[in-house]
């Protein structure tokens, strides 16, 4: 097998849709269907699964796919006249034969660039011309970064308007022995109240029922930690001020067709996004945003992140 090939691996998923797998030398993987432009899986050196994807997911087009990373553009949610969360996450996209350049970082190997252009039908329910370009890259210590750009390529001289969010779903143990550091004293909307406006209290946020809150001009940094596990997830974002904390709890869980009814105590959206203040673009105007995602022993957590491994700015 040459390196390339241990790296970036073209091939079929299931039900035959195109996937490409990441791996790092350390054991460490990732797996991002064309379909969607998901994410589906990310794997620790230890093969370990880190996202949360429902074992009820039918990976059948035009059906979303319900876990890892859903794509929402160009609307989060309901905020507009567009399906849920745009449609950005149930069309196929390709592979980006000639990404822009991006910052050098010669250590990773493993990444793949795809690219998301409208359809002649998708200019019918959303007049617009666009590329929306996505990188997914696995650093050499298990890392993933998800990096957007989104370009205006309208020639009619008009702009847009867009939000959008990565709907990151983390694989925890056990839900209420989650709690989530970075949102306390943040303002949030919440969307189980008819978006009213809260400000959050108390020191930390844990779960013991249904949640779906925005929270706005959110630091660049969150951690989730997973006591029972002993491990905590690192959420480094740019470009995107919110933060999205979704559990549907029991009762949701049940309406979803493909989601396990106790499958809610399994996982937790915290979604890096941009939904308070939509972007708009001028034709030719580009925007970007990122995340950046890292699983480390709770030993570390909180204050005691290392200093050095702040989000390089580029």
């Amino acid at each position: 097998m040459s390196a390339e090939k241990v790296h970036v691996e073209h091939c079929k998923g299931v039900n035959g849709l195109d996937k490409v797998i990441l791996r790092e030398i350390r054991g460490c993987s990732a797996e991002v269907y064309l379909y969607g432009g998901q994410v589906t899986s990310w794997k620790n050196e230890h093969g370990e699964e880190l996202l949360f994807l429902s074992s009820k997911t039918t990976f059948k087009p035009p059906k979303a796919i319900r876990g890892g990373i859903p794509i929402c553009f160009p609307q989060f949610g309901n905020n507009g006249s567009l399906e849920q969360h745009g449609f950005a996450r149930n069309r196929l996209w390709s592979v980006d034969p000639d990404p822009p350049p991006f910052p050098s970082n010669t250590s990773h190997r493993a990444f793949i660039d795809l690219i998301l252009r409208p359809s002649e039908e998708d200019v019918k329910i959303w007049p617009h011309r666009y590329e929306c370009r996505l990188r997914v890259a696995l650093g050499p210590g298990g890392d993933l970064m998800l990096t957007s750009r989104i370009r205006n390529t309208n020639t009619d001289g008009k702009p847009f308007t867009f939000t959008f969010a990565y709907h990151t779903y983390f694989f925890v143990t056990d839900i209420s022995e989650v709690r989530v550091e970075g949102l306390e004293t943040l303002d949030y909307l919440d969307n189980l109240k008819n978006k009213e406006r809260f400000t959050e209290q108390g020191d930390a946020i844990t779960f013991e029922s249904e949640v779906d809150k925005v929270y706005l001009s959110t630091p660049t940094k969150i951690a989730i930690l997973d006591h029972e596990r002993k491990r905590t997830f690192v959420l480094r974002k740019d470009g995107l001020p919110d933060a999205v904390v979704w559990n549907p709890w029991d009762k949701k869980a049940k309406a979803m067709p493909d989601f396990g009814d106790d499958e809610y105590k399994h996982m937790l959206c915290v979604e890096a996004a941009c939904v308070e203040k939509p972007i708009t673009l001028k034709p030719g105007e580009e925007w970007r945003g990122r995340q950046e995602l890292s699983a480390v022993p709770s030993s570390y957590c909180s204050g005691q992140l290392d200093p050095r491994r702040v989000f390089s700015s580029g």
